[in-house]
């Protein structure tokens, strides 16, 4: 099953699954359709070869997905005051795995869907979980699916804004992805050489990019390129909200720090700022031939764990090497960016701000993979 946002390269990790489990092994494969939510209410179909060929190319998900449902929580509708009601409905769910004959179940997804999952493991299900999300922020995996190929559409998205920015002498802000975690934010940022990068982690100072900004216009080029994640903030103030909706399982939707910035910018400096959103851009199209060879190495890896015992185990990779991790121990728990990541260091050393002075921690920068 595939839960939570969709991004490139699900199905191309849906395809690995499924011809691993049935050629190597002679498994007999089912998908479960829209995530949690068709595990409530038994909606699965078999998965044979003719299924999953053809998709290894394919965006999106041919299993479906929702990012509503939690089965332990779930959304069933407002009670006579308008409030919220949710119900544990996790029993159906158990249902569904015995009525279909299910030794396992593989869910593909990120860290709010293994946390979903989680909760699945307390009713005696065993889950094997495969890292899904392009904000990279799934506990235990150095990378996960889907990542590289957002990083690419939202780099070539800002080498675009390049040519604009510079012949009109504007500052061009780029609102990414990002909710607490920065990685895109900082990866396309520094593979477009952006002039400020902004992070959920490292919350910024107005004066601190505007005397940037001001300094390229003086000594250097006059314009600039700003990359935010949706989920950074300034130092005195909160993230922006786009909307809250209680019917989801993860109400609050980020959105529209990128034209607070661009407004902040352009009234204390007096350039001309525009803003571009990516957006659900991110997610969309195929996936590059990295995450497809990703996809394949984790559905392979998921498969074999499974066939040696492994039981509510998550596939992660750690420095190149594919390896299983305690389930239980990613759940309700997010990868941030380390703020003595070395990438951030690198980033600095070629001139670029990070809209705050950063202090390495003692002990100089540390790797990135948070186990």
């Amino acid at each position: 099953m595939t839960a939570g946002g969709d991004c490139p390269g699900l199905n191309a990790t849906i395809r690995a699954v499924a011809k691993t489990a049935i050629y190597r092994y002679g498994l007999e494969v089912v998908g479960v359709e829209d995530g949690f939510l068709g595990l409530i209410e038994g909606r699965v179909h078999p998965l044979g070869p003719r299924e999953v060929s053809g998709i290894l190319t394919r965006g999106g998900t041919v299993l479906g997905s929702n990012n509503r449902a939690n089965p332990a929580r779930q959304f069933v509708g407002l009670d006579a005051k308008g409030k919220p009601r949710h119900e544990d409905l996790r029993h159906r769910c158990v249902e569904t795995v015995e009525r279909a004959g299910l030794d396992a179940v593989v869910v593909i997804g990120g860290d709010g869907t293994m946390s979903g999952a989680s909760r699945l493991v307390e009713c005696g299900i065993n889950v094997i979980g495969i890292p899904k999300t392009i904000d990279n922020d799934l506990v235990g995996s150095e990378i996960s699916i889907g990542f590289l190929t957002a990083v690419a559409t939202a780099t070539e998205a800002i080498d675009k804004l390049h040519s604009t920015a510079e012949s009109h002498h504007r500052v061009m802000v780029c609102e990414v992805m990002g909710r607490n975690a920065g990685w895109i934010a900082l990866t396309s940022g520094v593979a477009s050489g952006s002039d400020v990068i902004l992070l959920p982690e490292l919350p910024f100072q107005w004066d601190f990019i505007t005397e940037f900004i001001d300094g390229r216009r003086r000594h250097g080029p006059g314009f600039a390129i700003v990359v935010v994640a949706e989920g950074a903030r300034p130092r005195d103030g909160e993230q922006v909200v786009a909307q809250v909706d209680v019917s989801s399982a993860d109400p609050i939707r980020l959105g529209g720090i990128g034209a607070v910035v661009a407004h902040e910018i352009s009234a204390r400096t007096g350039l001309e700022t525009r803003t571009t959103v990516l957006g659900h851009v991110q997610r969309g199209g195929a996936p590059i031939a990295a995450d497809r060879v990703l996809a394949t190495n984790f559905g392979f890896a998921a498969v074999s764990a499974l066939m040696n015992g492994a039981r509510n185990r998550l596939i992660v990779r750690q420095r190149q090497t594919y390896a299983d991790i305690d389930l239980l121990a990613c759940a309700d728990r997010q990868r941030t960016v380390p703020l003595g990541d070395p990438l951030l260091d690198a980033a600095r050393a070629v001139g670029t701000s990070l809209g705050a002075p950063l202090e390495i921690p003692a002990g100089g920068p540390t790797p990135s993979v948070i186990c």
